[in-house]
């Protein structure tokens, strides 16, 4: 006999204690340690904007700088967009953490997986009807909130990594998958060299671990959590294809100068470091 568990209004309030919990935790050792890199001088990535020197043309500039670029103001849509130099503090991580958690493409994106797993009737526990959305839903921010808080907040601060998405200046399609794609294993280190993702990677997988404890026992295996973990990363592909054009398309539509989002830059006067 197959046997369903009843999931209720109580059941999809456990993810949110569960963050909570590890919000409170976590955060009174990490923040006091200071950022690493600090106070020396920054190694420039091979695709990160590079200082002009006496002597370098327009042209040359203009060859380096279209691959990373810098807001100059923070976007409330994508708050992980990086809009300033320099590496940042734990403080600093677990305030983009909570910024990234209520964000609209978290939530929108929470909302989206669940109407598609209402569609499915999965996982069966949760059923259908209104309460049962409320289930998917929760469970599904609630895996996106624990996949910011590990991934941007924790490890990030632990191991010493920029969560940030640096987007290209000018990006052309095929090099913006190409980017999105590198950008889901390669990262920046706080002293601003590439590394490997492992804040992102690692804590992905820390968070599906986590959602096994309060989803359905039908999604508790290894070839479930797996399976939500290549979801995860489809997802942040697609976010980081969002990302990488949101600059340019919101500065050549002019809403740049309504400070809706900020020049990326140009090959003359490039925003990145100087």
């Amino acid at each position: 006999m197959n046997f369903h568990p009843r999931v209720t209004r109580s059941s999809y309030r456990i993810p949110a204690l569960l963050i909570l919990g590890a919000c409170l935790s976590g955060p009174a050792t990490l923040l006091g340690q200071g950022p690493a890199g600090a106070g020396t001088n920054q190694t420039s990535l091979p695709d990160s904007p590079q200082p002009k020197p006496q002597g370098m043309t327009s042209q040359a500039v203009g060859t380096t700088t279209r691959f990373v670029g810098y807001m100059t103001n923070k976007s409330f849509v994508f708050p992980d967009i990086a809009h300033s130099e320099g590496p940042m503090t734990p403080g600093e991580k677990f305030r983009l953490f909570i910024n990234q958690s209520v964000s609209p493409p978290y939530l929108i994106a929470a909302g989206i997986n669940a109407a598609y797993s209402q569609a499915r009737n999965s996982p069966e526990a949760y059923g259908q009807g209104w309460d049962a959305y409320g289930g998917r839903f929760g469970a599904a921010l609630a895996r996106t909130s624990s996949n910011a808080f590990f991934g941007t907040f924790v490890l990030a601060s632990t191991l010493h990594q920029d969560p940030r998405f640096y987007p290209q200046y000018r990006p052309t399609v095929w090099g913006s998958v190409k980017y999105s794609a590198k950008r889901l294993f390669v990262t920046r280190s706080d002293s601003g060299r590439d590394v490997f993702n492992s804040s992102q990677v690692v804590g992905t997988l820390m968070a599906e671990s986590l959602a096994n404890v309060y989803l359905p026992v039908s999604e508790q295996n290894a070839g479930k959590t797996f399976e939500r973990f290549g979801t995860d990363l489809a997802w942040r592909f697609a976010g980081n294809m969002f990302k990488n054009y949101w600059p340019t398309v919101f500065h050549g539509m002019g809403l740049n100068r309504l400070k809706v989002i900020p020049d990326p830059g140009s090959p003359d006067n490039p925003t990145g470091p100087h």
